[in-house]
């Protein structure tokens, strides 16, 4: 199954790059060796991407990396955009509503593509820095010794192209906010702990104003989880892997290890360890059943990958903040996780039990946001007494 999706993995932008080089070397009204060119820094560009994932920027100098990191990861979203463009207009070809000659040595429609493109991804830019603020408010069935205002993230995706200068940013964005606590859903690294290192950013978010807690996604799994656990004890940063942390004795923090390992508990096993444990029980109310709990303090989850989500409603926890999607980070890619998820991003409700599965903050790749936001949480925790 493995070995399938690798084969997918390669074989699509291959085949991409097949069909958007013919299109290219037909529509382009230049002479053989400017066609040669064009051709050869799309494949390029693309080809760099390679360089991500093989792990092979940590051998060249940071400046340099973050180049090669940007053009590899970017020009996938690019060809993405293109490969669209050309289907469409090979559709309106095949309905007879584009001339054959608006493909062919047509310097016009050249010129109206890379317009299109360059606008197109600009704004796309500006949308990814754009980082919108989601205001939630949770209330507890369960008492509170106060309220508790809660920032979320997910997707930081720190690395060779969020540098520290960007998390700076965003630790004074969330500093601002006043938390008493900072939640993160993984991800913190993008694909090495190498950038992060060299330019010392556990040193910024030692500047947070509120304790931080956070569970392990995928990506710190790529970067290798030794490197990515010291980086977070490094940073003062509460590492819970398939662990909890209780705060003011009212409030319970559950972090659960990664889906990429097979051998992670299950979250009936990470509340039974609780003490007191999860208890749940039903009461008949009025002729209906009701799901309670009894001698439990508010519960959070912090699991990256949104499966399974019944799951987390049939352990009794109260609230579940999750990350992982992006939700497609570009549209149409949104749609394939909307399909694949029960819920690929926002608020979210099974039973008692509420969830978040945020967008992110941060980004893989090329920093466009097409049809999704860049997005940090504030969320209010208070009992109903405090309404």
């Amino acid at each position: 199954m493995k070995m399938m999706w690798m084969i997918v993995f390669l074989a699509l932008p291959i085949a991409g790059i097949a069909y958007v080089s013919w299109h290219i070397w037909t529509l382009l009204p230049l002479a053989t060796g400017w066609k040669w060119l064009a051709v050869g820094v799309l494949i390029v560009s693309v080809l760099m991407l390679f360089l991500d994932i093989g792990g092979l920027l940590d051998g060249i100098p940071l400046p340099l990396a973050r180049v090669c990191y940007e053009i590899g990861t970017s020009s996938i979203i690019v060809l993405l955009y293109l490969v669209l463009t050309f289907l469409l207009l090979d559709l309106g070809r095949l309905v007879r509503l584009v001339p054959h000659s608006w493909l062919h040595g047509n310097g016009v429609t050249a010129v109206a593509i890379a317009g299109m493109m360059i606008t197109l991804f600009v704004c796309a830019n500006m949308n990814y820095y754009r980082k919108v603020r989601v205001p939630l408010d949770i209330v507890s069935t369960k008492p509170l010794p106060h309220d508790y205002r809660i920032v979320m993230l997910s997707d930081l995706h720190l690395g060779y192209h969020n540098p520290r200068k960007e998390l700076a940013r965003w630790v004074d964005m969330i500093n601002g906010e006043r938390p008493d606590l900072i939640l993160i859903a993984g991800d913190i690294i993008d694909i090495s702990v190498s950038p992060l290192i060299e330019e010392n950013m556990a040193e910024e978010f030692r500047r947070f104003s509120a304790p931080v807690y956070a569970c392990l996604g995928n990506h710190e799994y790529y970067s290798g989880t030794p490197k990515a656990r010291q980086f977070y004890e490094d940073a003062g940063i509460h590492l819970l892997s398939d662990s909890s942390a209780v705060v003011d004795s009212a409030l319970v923090i559950i972090g659960r290890d990664d889906r990429s390992n097979f051998r992670r508990k299950s979250i009936a096993e990470l509340t039974s360890t609780l003490n007191p444990p999860l208890q749940l029980c039903w009461l008949a109310t009025k002729g209906t059943q009701e799901l309670s709990t009894l001698n439990s303090p508010f519960t959070i989850l912090l699991d990256h990958q949104p499966y399974e989500l019944e799951l987390t409603e049939q352990a009794g926890i109260d609230f579940q903040l999750s990350g992982h999607t992006h939700r497609g980070q570009v549209w149409p890619i949104s749609w394939i996780t909307d399909a694949i998820y029960e819920c690929s991003w926002g608020s979210h409700q099974r039973g008692n039990t509420r969830y978040y599965v945020s967008s992110g903050i941060g980004i893989w790749g090329g920093k466009f946001r097409i049809g999704t936001q860049s997005e940090y949480v504030v969320a209010t925790l208070r009992a109903p007494s405090n309404l």
